[in-house]
């Protein structure tokens, strides 16, 4: 005899250019609420992995980067913290879920789900005004702050701030990450703004290679034969580029120390990422929109789970506007050297702007702030029906 389903209590939610389930931990199968193969053999049913077909037909994943994720919540175990966020990326044709980094695209719907779900003390939660909820990121153990609008003791989540890479407005989500470098606290893993990387095949590449809010290697478009304007169909319709970027991705990680061979980064396919920048020229966007030249600092494109990123992942950005600040760094350079404590730059849906706070102590780049603005929506409630295992 089959087994009959089970209903999980669950969200499922925009958040930033992403979209993902989200679970209360104490909502999850006692078994599911503890790291392990229960969890995330849960996690793959819910979001239809692994699929050889590649579109997660059977599950809520959307068969992109952007659509396979999910997010558990519950009061934090921290202290000076409201909620603590576990971020799984589940591979879409793999039976893995990646813990190894954050989304910084559905930190924006973390305080909503937090407060609607009474994970927030409520002296913390005004009726009108903006609530600051305290987000313990526990994939990377950071602080993140979101600003949460709310109106009448609900959270607001209409409005008119627009994003590039989501189709409707709505409320204005601000993204606070605090002393955003990754691990131990040091920003450049080699020691150096500008590395020289090895891949063979490839060549020797100019690197910038980050720790802030996500692992993440930087190079110059124009060293891998791009011009940093392209859109996804550019690259992701072509097998040889994706080999070569995802081999330039697996030399970088060991470089920064994340792997000690290549063949490991297959089983860490979250971080880092790779990106490549180049200085502003006019484009367009994936929407038809025009990006003029000057009104961007520099373009960025970036790579997740193997594929270019129809817009930028929130992490990524926080990189970005982390080396941006940092004189001599590949993206600094790309948005015209110099002091930039702000920069807008250009992807393939539009534009994204993100400030970043960075500073040398004892002769080391520490970086206190980065932040920008996000927004985010309850797309549906109610229960996830998995099969019983």
């Amino acid at each position: 005899m089959f087994k009959p389903q089970i209903k999980v209590p669950a969200t499922y939610m925009r958040g930033g250019t992403s979209k993902g389930v989200f679970f209360n931990l104490t909502d999850l199968p006692k078994p599911a609420q503890v790291a392990g193969e229960a969890r995330d053999n849960l996690l793959l049913r819910v979001i239809g992995s692994p699929d050889p077909y590649g579109k997660q037909t059977d599950g809520m994943g959307g068969a992109t980067s952007s659509t396979s994720k999910t997010v558990i919540l519950s009061k934090s175990e921290q202290a000076d913290h409201d909620v603590d966020y576990l971020f799984g990326q589940v591979a879409i044709d793999k039976a893995f879920v990646d813990w190894s980094g954050n989304c910084g695209n559905l930190t924006s719907a973390v305080g909503a789900f937090a407060i609607s779900n009474g994970l927030v003390d409520k002296n913390r939660v005004p009726d009108n005004g903006i609530a600051i909820v305290r987000v313990w990121q526990a994939n990377i153990k950071k602080s993140i702050l979101v600003h949460v609008p709310m109106t009448n003791g609900e959270v607001q989540e209409t409005g008119d701030f627009e994003l590039d890479g989501v189709t409707f407005p709505a409320a204005e989500v601000k993204l606070e990450f605090v002393d955003p470098a990754d691990g131990d606290g040091a920003l450049f893993p080699t020691g150096n703004v500008v590395d020289d990387l090895e891949v063979p095949d490839v060549g020797t590449l100019k690197a910038t290679m980050i720790n802030a809010g996500i692992p993440t290697i930087f190079i110059n478009a124009e060293d891998i034969g791009y011009t940093g304007t392209e859109l996804q169909d550019d690259i992701n319709n072509d097998d040889a580029a994706l080999k070569k970027l995802e081999t330039i991705r697996a030399y970088g990680a060991v470089k920064m120390g994340l792997i000690t061979n290549i063949n490991e980064a297959q089983a860490r396919q979250h971080t880092p990422k790779v990106a490549f920048v180049a200085k502003p020229v006019a484009y367009n966007a994936s929407s038809g929109k025009h990006i003029d030249a000057g009104s961007i600092n520099l373009l960025v494109r970036a790579m997740s789970m193997g594929k270019l990123h129809h817009a930028m992942m929130g992490t990524a950005a926080v990189a970005i506007g982390t080396a941006a600040a940092i004189d001599g760094t590949l993206v600094n350079m790309a948005a015209g050297g110099g002091a930039l404590s702000e920069v807008n730059f250009g992807h393939p849906s539009g534009t994204l702007k993100v400030g970043a706070e960075a500073k040398k102590i004892n002769g080391d780049w520490q970086v206190t702030k980065a932040s920008m603005s996000r927004s985010a929506r309850v797309l549906m409630e109610g229960v996830v029906r998995v099969p019983q295992s």
